[in-house]
């Protein structure tokens, strides 16, 4: 029963949060100078009947909110509105351009999730050693380089000279586009490997500290042993909270990233359809990095329970 309310109380928590959020991302379009019409017509001196015309098309003559409620309408259905720019309709042009995002984002996850585990855990387990001091000084110095700065090194030094990746396009077929998205979820992965690297070193430090931990080793179990059952699993909460903040990090952060490596994902067309006013695409896209953000901290909260088993007691004692 108690799970079943958990379950329930996250989902309205999610549905409330998107349907604020929709508000938000609809109406602030209200508040960006430029006017959606002068775009479609640019170039041209437009007469009254034309400029008529395309504003009863875009359904721009109707008050906001009956606007609103015909943009969340063809949302259920899957109709996100034409793109002023492309001249189609927007669930086709983030379609065509989702996958090369998605396949970033993916290969930077899991290089944040190996390096920034491992060196975490490399530093923690060495605490006040050598070994953490090393960790600690290449965070540090990771941690201040900006992903465009990342780019452009990468491409300078493993395209440029050396010639192992390619520096432009998301190339063709599985491996291809691996291949071609090696540097560039590494300009992208840099930053947020720092932050999951120090929050697993502080966490399992903490750990460490715990009185369980001297009660298992003083068992006879192996530091391995001790390490991953009582320090790791424990640590895991702090961990997957920051990770839930990383998805809509990598999103965003993408824009940069593809625009240096000439992506044509997600990111580099937020950052154009917000140039050029293309107000139904960059509502698609926040929206859509909105609703990834929340469902995946409403998974992490749900998860919790389960990685740490104090969660659902203290739950339960409520």
């Amino acid at each position: 029963m108690i799970a079943v309310r958990r379950v329930a109380g996250k989902l309205g928590g999610l549905l409330l949060t998107l349907f604020l959020a929709s508000l938000l991302v609809f109406f602030s379009r209200f508040l960006v100078p430029g006017d959606p019409v002068s775009f479609l017509l640019r170039g041209r001196k437009p007469s009254p009947e034309a400029v008529a015309e395309v504003t009863a098309q875009y359904g721009l003559d109707l008050p906001p909110w009956q606007q609103y409620l015909a943009w969340v309408s063809g949302m259920l259905h899957g109709d996100f509105g034409r793109s002023l720019q492309y001249r189609q309709d927007v669930t086709a042009v983030i379609g065509e351009r989702l996958p090369v995002t998605l396949g970033l984002v993916v290969l930077a996850g899991i290089m944040i999730a190996i390096a920034g585990l491992a060196g975490g855990t490399i530093a923690a387990l060495s605490r006040g050693r050598l070994p953490d001091r090393l960790v600690l000084i290449v965070l540090t110095i990771l941690g201040a380089i900006p992903s465009f700065v990342g780019s452009i090194v990468l491409i300078s030094v493993f395209s440029v000279q050396l010639g192992w990746f390619p520096s432009f396009g998301s190339g063709e077929g599985f491996v291809d586009t691996v291949w071609h998205l090696v540097l560039p979820a590494t300009a992208l992965a840099i930053v947020f490997t720092v932050l999951v690297a120090k929050v697993t070193r502080s966490a399992m430090v903490e750990q460490l500290d715990r009185e369980h931990v001297e009660v298992a080793t003083s068992r006879g179990l192996t530091r391995a042993v001790v390490v991953r059952r009582h320090v790791l699993r424990n640590a895991l909460r702090p961990i997957l909270t920051v990770s839930g903040v990383l998805v809509a990090g990598l999103i965003v952060a993408s824009s940069i990233v593809e625009s240096a490596f000439g992506l044509a994902g997600i990111g580099s067309l937020l950052v154009q359809s917000v140039d050029r006013l293309d107000f139904p695409v960059v509502q698609a896209i926040v929206l859509l990095v909105v609703t990834a953000f929340v469902v995946v901290n409403a998974v992490i909260d749900l998860l919790e329970p389960w990685v740490d088993p104090r969660t659902a007691a203290g739950a339960g004692a409520r």
